[in-house]
């Protein structure tokens, strides 16, 4: 699922090496958890799962509050910290993102419709 090397990611590599104005990358779930492994992996492993998740909490609170009363700029921040610490419980708990999403991928899992009909 994720790396947990101090090399470069293919994804890491092509941002670095390309021009500032360009450097806004994609990011696939399966990098993003490799990225917050790296980087935040022994405090993860650290904390726990139960004070991970009450970060998660503290976080998903904090979008809540950007979504009612804040700024696009806010929204931004606040989801990029939601998805960071779900990516950050994913990797406790063993869990790859890009699997656990597939089931989306057809649209709804359910009646595999889109738009959803149920």
């Amino acid at each position: 699922a994720w790396r947990s090397s101090n090399r470069p990611s293919n994804l890491e590599w092509r941002w670095r090496r390309a021009p500032e104005e360009l450097r806004s990358p994609v990011v696939d779930f399966a990098e993003l958890q490799d990225v917050i492994e790296r980087t935040y992996g022994d405090r993860d492993r650290e904390r726990g799962v139960s004070a991970t998740v009450a970060w998660l909490a503290e976080e998903i609170g904090e979008l809540a509050q950007a979504v009612r009363k804040g700024t696009h700029e806010d929204r931004v921040h606040e989801f990029g910290d939601v998805v960071a610490w779900v990516a950050t419980l994913a990797n406790q708990q063993g869990v790859d993102l890009n699997e656990a999403i597939r089931r989306y991928a057809e649209g709804c899992p359910k009646c595999r419709s889109i738009p959803c009909s149920c």
